[in-house]
């Protein structure tokens, strides 16, 4: 039974116990939880009654990809996925998107997701996007990330292919990462809704909105010759 390493970065998040209980509610059991704590100073609390549950790492703070590449290098299983700690996960999704990397023989997979608010109402239809075939994924990930972090799984020998999270990149990290791996691997889409995205006015991406815009113009632009060059063939 394959082992799928799940990593939560958690920085002062009143949600983490939501995340945790979806992860501990899996129908799929062989998962390995690691919270890798970026320096919280608040509601650490909420993580106390899972402890005995999970890998818990306590680091200086330094950002995400950092609290991301702490967990990929203690993790132990052949898959890796990450929760951020506001978001949830449908209990199939880890059961679900396995199975499905299996038939298709697959090393990156990521699925359908949709939207909820503070208080876990879902407020969006489904919102994911699977352009058809790898070319038209390249053409339409270098306009922008298509691919929500958190609806990934894929093996962990990837990273030994393309390396892990860029760590100067604060907040596009993710879309940096994906890109690399697109251009080395084919990514499978499963048109199923196994994520629910949390949307509230403390989340990053409208707290730092005007940062983001530039890092994405510096990812995009770093990566742009080389995807022009795999289209061209």
């Amino acid at each position: 039974m394959e082992k799928v390493s799940v990593v939560i970065p958690f920085y002062n998040c009143p949600y983490i116990d939501q995340a945790l209980d979806s992860l501990l509610n899996q129908t799929y059991k062989n998962v390995e939880i690691i919270v890798v704590d970026d320096g919280s100073t608040l509601h650490l609390e909420k993580i106390t009654p899972y402890l005995d549950n999970v890998s818990y790492i306590k680091k200086e703070n330094g950002g995400t990809a950092t609290a991301l590449n702490t967990g990929i290098n203690s993790a132990t299983g052949n898959y890796f996925c990450w929760l951020s700690s506001d978001d949830i996960y449908n209990r199939k999704r880890i059961e679900a998107q396995l199975k499905f990397m299996k038939i298709k023989n697959a090393s990156f997979c990521y699925s359908n997701y949709c939207s909820i608010n503070e208080k876990n109402r879902v407020i969006s239809p489904p919102l994911g996007i699977s352009p058809l075939g790898q070319r038209e994924l390249l053409k339409t990930m270098i306009k922008g990330n298509i691919i929500n972090g958190c609806s990934v799984m894929m093996k962990m020998d990837v990273f030994q292919g393309v390396g892990l999270f860029d760590e100067t990149l604060l907040y596009t990290h993710d879309y940096d990462l994906w890109l690399r791996i697109i251009q080395n691997f084919e990514a499978h889409y499963l048109n199923n809704v196994l994520l629910r995205y949390r949307v509230h006015d403390n989340m990053g991406t409208k707290k730092h909105y005007s940062e983001i815009q530039k890092e994405i113009k510096y990812v995009q632009e770093k990566h742009e010759a080389n995807i022009k060059k795999l289209l061209s063939f």
